[in-house]
């Protein structure tokens, strides 16, 4: 079949297979070689040099055709060699990441206010029924990122999750822009999450203070300015520098965050009207479905982030040795949230706990522990801006001057596009301005395409063209793994559906209610 994907910048890598040891030329099945021993099985999760090769699923690109050196053939090595070369001597360089940057861009993109959920969500799930949600969310997400990174690794040319759907979904066009209209939604939506929880914080900071004019739009538009300036640097490099100060930050802010919920004593609103804080370990009776699922996509949504992964691996020198970053901060997550989830909520109980968590804490401790969250607050929507604008920019200047020089033109445009997502960004903000919802909302739409659909089809095409070449499978691993993988395509649909209309049920019984103000509410958002 013909490859119709529409041509990206320079970019790739190595191909690997996650689920075997089979070594072959990306063109096609000849010259079968499989890998043996332990190592390479070892290879195929932890990643390394004893990575090996799976087939494509599709012909190669004509245009990377013409990128590879006649006598070096097809393979992912002589592309992602000729693509490195290509970079030689440029003013700005983007395949520059080790595993050690990319894991810190993993660790600032996961480890973020989201964290402050989960004891909101445990609040409504029940702490047992949380804390295994958050274990099983974190090993699906992990087993489809290495599905991710195997599809990555065969199709050399992906540069991002659009290039991805387009050639899992046959080389069609539609595909591709389908795709890209998710994929800037989903990362104008998270930067709207921080232009308002940057809102939030600042009216949190100045709740005695007299500002005047519409105090919340006002401080939405500061961030705004803010986050843009931020979002210049061109180079995931430079902002993975930016990200470890971020995840340090974080861990201090939810770490003291933690301590403060139990030194305290009481939480912040504690009435005796209310009562002593209570625990539950399974739902409450009167938790409704949409509550229990508003909860549910919340663990999901801060967990789900794989849909800046195929960025980050095509920036990567040696994206064999991705695996590593992602275990490393998949072991962090789980601990990490595990932790603060039930600490915070089991000092807060059902009645006083809020959504971020900083609201459950008293006004001085609330107020040190949330600005240690300023870091995050600004740099992850910076990451995301930066991951949509290099999407546009990297396809309306591929192979021009203006990618990889020091131009007007190149600074001028990188500049507009940061811009217009961040206008983008702050009209969401002031159309769902509350937190948990906002969430929710992200998590069904965007979540249910990018955690699990997406990957459970990716297994299905690979499987299919590694019997195309004649690997053998063992019969039950490979029940199993198809077994796994249908549930992982029917979970997506279930949070597409489900999940959708629970979001837009709870944000209408929001309003209802009065916990929030309207649309371009002047009102303080103040925790």
């Amino acid at each position: 079949m013909a490859n119709k994907l529409r041509p990206g910048s320079r970019s790739g890598s190595l191909s690997g297979s996650l689920s075997g040891s089979l070594s072959v030329p990306v063109s096609g099945p000849r010259d079968l070689e499989f890998g043996k021993g332990r190592s390479a099985k070892l290879a195929s999760i932890f990643g390394g040099s004893g990575v090996t090769i799976g087939p494509r699923i599709c012909d190669i690109p004509e245009y990377l055709k013409d990128e590879v050196s006649e006598g070096e053939g097809e393979s992912s090595e002589a592309i992602l060699n000729r693509q490195l070369a290509s970079e030689d001597g440029a003013a700005i360089q983007y395949r520059t990441c080790s595993w050690q940057k990319t894991a810190a861009l993993l660790f600032s993109e996961y480890i973020c206010l989201a964290i402050m959920s989960f004891p909101w969500s445990y609040s409504y799930l029940g702490l047992v029924p949380g804390l295994i949600l958050t274990v099983v969310v974190a090993a699906i997400v992990l087993y489809t990122s290495l599905v991710l990174w195997e599809f990555c690794l065969r199709h050399p040319e992906i540069r991002d999750v659009c290039d991805l759907g387009q050639t899992l979904f046959w080389g069609k066009e539609w595909a591709w822009w389908g795709t890209a209209v998710m994929f800037v939604l989903n990362n104008t939506f998270i930067q709207a999450l921080h232009v308002l929880v940057g809102a939030e914080y600042l009216n949190t900071m100045t709740e005695r203070t007299a500002i005047g004019g519409c105090r919340t739009v006002e401080f939405s538009v500061v961030i705004v300015v803010i986050c843009w300036l931020a979002s210049l640097p061109r180079t995931f490099s430079m902002m993975s520098k930016l990200g470890t100060a971020s995840a340090f930050f974080t861990l201090i802010s939810v770490v003291l965050a933690t301590a403060f919920a139990g030194v305290q004593g009481k939480p912040a609103g504690y009435s005796l009207e209310k009562g002593e804080p209570i625990v539950t370990a399974v739902p409450v009776a009167s938790t409704t479905f949409v509550q229990g699922m508003a909860a549910f996509l919340n663990i999901s949504y801060t967990f789900i982030g794989q849909i800046t992964l195929p960025s980050f691996i095509a920036e990567m020198r040696d994206p064999r040795e991705f695996p590593k970053s992602l275990w490393a901060c998949t072991i962090a997550e789980i601990i990490v949230f595990s932790v603060v989830g039930a600490v915070i909520y089991a000092y807060s109980g059902n009645q006083y706990v809020k959504a971020p968590a900083f609201g459950s804490l008293d006004d001085l401790y609330k107020k040190v522990s949330f600005s240690f969250m300023i870091p995050t607050i600004i740099f992850l929507g910076c990451l995301y801006a930066s991951v949509t604008a290099r999407f546009v920019f990297f396809r309306v200047f591929r192979n021009s001057k203006h990618l990889s020089d020091h131009t007007v033109v190149g600074w001028g445009s990188w500049a507009a596009i940061l811009l217009t997502t961040w206008i983008l960004a702050f009209v969401i903000s002031q159309v769902i301005p509350f937190f948990s919802s906002l969430l929710s909302v992200m998590s069904s739409l965007f979540d249910s395409w990018f955690g699990f659909i997406f990957w459970g089809v990716a297994y299905f095409r690979m499987r299919t063209a590694d019997k195309t070449v004649g690997r053998k499978r063992n019969p039950i691993g490979d029940w199993l793994s198809m077994g796994l993988n249908v549930v992982i395509i029917l979970t997506g649909f279930f949070f597409l559906t489900a999940g959708t209309y629970a979001s837009v049920q709870g944000i209408i019984d929001s309003f209802n209610a009065g916990e929030v103000g309207g649309v371009f509410s002047c009102k303080s958002n103040g925790l």
